[in-house]
């Protein structure tokens, strides 16, 4: 700055998460120390402030402000220039104003800091056991925000008035409280009510009587932060078995809630690392290494050597778990299948089935939003759903978008985004597009968007694959459109995650995609960016018999992938396959395959784990998504082969184009016709892929001298598979990219997608 006066006013303007986690405060009492005078208010952009003193005072101000921030506050950008002095007398907090184009970030919702928990069990504080105490360092944001600036008025604590005790916080710079948008206690917030599954109250002690069902092994369905959850002690056999009957959730795994860390550790072999995402303000579902004996009932898990384990993130968690239960299942609270409940009159009419009781309570949920899950590697922390606490924390780009795009995702694990300047917002977890319930929550989910960040997109991509109803959607609105190919997205998006816009080496392994020629893929490697690709070598297309029926019955890929090696010669199949499944019907499906009835050809690298997974005699029928591969996986933990096979695999070809699995597929049937154990043979299979994968990935680099490699598809969600991957890619001194700030499974879809658009526009 060129002639600075002995006394300069300066406007300040602040992007970033800067409203909502207490940033007005903290300038204020920061303008304070330093004797400044002027004002801060919120806007649509973020945050203004005009500050007016000595030049060295403005300067400590600045450099402070930058380096002090509160605990959950993020500066994206702050430009500062010169203005004309004003005759204020002090410094203060301005009524927010309201322009067009906001451009702030909305802070995630934030866990109950220790200062609250404090007051919260604290007999003599006046917010002693109020459920819905908060602070500007924790609380409800994006579920309760309405609209930009975030004041009261655009929440939905707009239904509350302030008490005068409550106010006089509010209104007091030197509060914790100062400015706490959902404040409230006792006297004048929300409130707990509950009531059976006819509609009955029950008490006047919400929380006592919760507990007192719990005890006695009913299922209770609370409404929480983001959405429903359903409850019961996580140490009653009946009440869990109970709660997988009613919900029609039968074996996939149930998250869990614990109240502290020494909980967790009596159940898990608990690392530091774990513990760090534990204890994060996002409080994410952590998955951890199971102990082999635990209180835990069995019925919670099956079949895997994790548990997915989170702490109480709300005040009405603390309230329920502490001194009365070491785990309590804490699943969505959702009819399978189905969106998470937000309404009380929704949940009533849909879980009445499953619960009990109903906790309730009268602060709506504007936006529903499902607990995270996320996972330690030995690359580091993995997200393996991006929702509560993440978002809408933005993904940040190499280069401005040309025009606001919107991307609607993929079919399975939908999320949307919205892209304007450099950053693009992701929405939360959306989940599976098969019905109308996941469908209105998609259309739910782009409107608040774009209504929240006042974006409205010129440009919208989406899927290639004509049948997936976010390709409908996007083509059905009156915008131009930009269809991008499944792996294609992948392979950007990972790219976007790491912020490279160079060609790369792209190995995307998954369950199924739209493929360029029609055909399904899923077991690709690709070359390209952003902006163009093309395809190196891929998994060779095998027929898979009864289309989509052969994901839920894992036994169909088997026999597909046998047909190929040894015909119609049933002797030469495991026997084991052919005594679960019977001649007869096996001989049926070998005609299907054989005259080619509804067998689509499938490059998926996920139906080759689900085929192999049958052949062992693991999985013969999935009762959820990648139920066999995940089941795979844990058969092949422990297994000595984990350490001993390096070698490349062996090959005859070119490792170009089709890649044939033959020999994989040979290796498995001799390996059982030897009768060696199941553990042994999976891992194999498992290592001995990943080194086909990495000899055709050198390949590649030989041929073309690119020496980036891009992980990305739900595959990698194998952590062992990943992890031997990862190592020795890493040992042939490839660069390697990884996901790291979204799931590398369909999830993170939208950023590539909004790539690509971006790349073409």
């Amino acid at each position: 700055m060129n002639d600075i006066r002995p006394s300069t006013r300066w406007r300040i303007e602040i992007n970033g998460i800067v409203q909502g986690v207490g940033f007005r405060p903290f300038v204020f009492r920061l303008a304070g120390e330093h004797s400044l005078v002027g004002k801060v208010e919120n806007n649509p952009e973020g945050v203004s402030i005009e500050i007016q003193g000595a030049p060295e005072q403005l300067v400590a101000f600045l450099k402070q402000l930058k380096e002090e921030l509160p605990p959950q506050a993020m500066i994206d950008s702050c430009e500062y220039h010169e203005i004309p002095l004003q005759s204020d007398n002090g410094f203060i907090i301005s009524k927010s104003s309201h322009t067009q184009n906001a451009t702030t970030l909305i802070s995630p919702d934030i866990a109950t800091c220790p200062d609250c928990l404090k007051e919260l069990f604290d007999p003599k504080d006046r917010r002693y056991k109020y459920p819905f105490i908060n602070c500007t360092n924790c609380g409800p944001r994006y579920t309760i925000v309405e609209n930009l600036p975030y004041d009261r008025p655009f929440t939905s604590m707009k239904e509350f008035d302030l008490c005068t005790a409550c106010r006089q916080e509010y209104e007091d710079p030197s509060d914790r409280r100062f400015h706490a948008q959902p404040n409230a206690c006792h006297k004048c917030g929300p409130s707990l009510s509950v009531c059976d599954n006819s509609g009955r109250v029950q008490t006047d002690d919400p929380i006592a009587l919760t507990v007192e069902a719990l005890v006695q092994g009913r299922i209770v369905a609370m409404r929480g932060l983001g959405g429903f959850h359903l409850v019961v002690d996580a140490t009653n056999e009946q009440a869990v078995s109970e709660l997988r009957r009613r919900k029609r959730r039968f074996e996939k795994p149930l998250a869990m809630m614990a109240p502290d860390l020494d909980a967790i550790h009596d159940f898990c072999h608990l690392a530091k690392e774990d513990e760090k995402l534990l204890l994060d303000f996002k409080r994410p579902i952590v998955l951890i290494r199971r102990r082999e004996k635990t209180q835990i009932a069995p019925s919670v898990v099956y079949d895997n050597h994790y548990f997915g384990f989170m702490l109480p993130y709300t005040p009405l968690h603390h309230l329920i778990l502490r001194d009365n239960f070491k785990a309590l299942i804490m699943t969505s609270g959702n009819v399978s299948e189905e969106p998470i409940c937000i309404d009380n009159r929704e949940a009533m009419e849909h879980l009445r089935d499953i619960a009990d009781l109903f906790l309730l309570h009268n602060r709506e949920i504007l936006q529903r939003c499902d607990d995270s899950i996320v996972r330690n590697s030995s690359s580091g922390p993995q997200i393996i759903r991006r929702a509560r606490g993440y978002v809408p924390f933005p993904i940040y780009l190499n280069k401005k978008v040309k025009a606001p795009i919107l991307a609607c995702g993929g079919e399975l694990k939908n999320t949307v985004a919205l892209a304007a300047g450099k950053r693009v917002f992701l929405s939360q977890h959306i989940g599976d597009l098969d019905n109308p319930t996941a469908m209105s929550f998609f259309e739910e989910t782009v409107k608040h968007l774009k209504k929240t960040l006042e974006i409205e997109p010129e440009l919208i991509a989406c899927d290639l694959h004509p049948e997936y109803l976010s390709t409908k959607y996007a083509l059905r609105q009156p915008l131009p459109f930009y269809q991008v190919q499944h792996h294609h997205a992948h392979l950007a998006s990972v790219l976007a995650d790491n912020k490279s816009g160079d060609r790369a080496i792209g190995l995307i392994l998954d369950g199924t995609g739209y493929g360029s020629d029609g055909t399904i893929w899923g077991g690709e490697l690709l070359i390209g960016n952003a902006r163009e690709f093309e395809r190196y070598a891929w998994l060779e297309p095998t027929k898979m018999p009864g289309g989509t029926a052969a994901i839920k019955q894992p036994w169909r890929m088997a026999l597909s992938y046998l047909h190929k090696l040894y015909s119609s010669d049933i002797s030469q199949y495991p026997q084991n396959l052919v005594r679960e499944i019977g001649t007869e019907k096996i001989e049926q499906l070998l005609l299907v395959i054989s005259k080619s009835i509804n067998s689509p050809l499938t490059s998926s690298c996920g139906r080759l784990f689900d085929a192999v997974s049958a052949m062992l005699g693991i999985c013969y029928e999935a009762n959820y998504e990648a139920q066999a591969a995940i089941l795979l996986e844990m058969a092949a933990h422990g297994s000595s082969e984990l350490t001993s096979h390096h070698q490349e695999y062996r090959h005859n070809h070119k490792l170009v184009g089709a890649l044939s699995v033959d020999k994989l597929i040979e290796d498995v049937v001799q390996s059982l016709n030897r009768a060696e154990s199941v553990d042994k043979i999976a891992s194999r299979f498992h290592l001995s892929l990943a080194n086909l994968w990495i000899s055709a990935v050198k390949a590649a680099r030989v041929e073309t001298g690119i020496n980036s490699v891009a992980l990305s598809g739900g595959v990698f969600q194998n952590l062992l598979f990943f992890e031997y991957l990862f190592r020795r890619l890493n040992e042939e001194d490839f660069e390697v990219l990884i996901h790291r700030q979204l799931p590398t499974n369909d999830g993170g879809l939208a950023l590539g997608q909004i790539a690509v658009a971006a790349a073409n526009q």
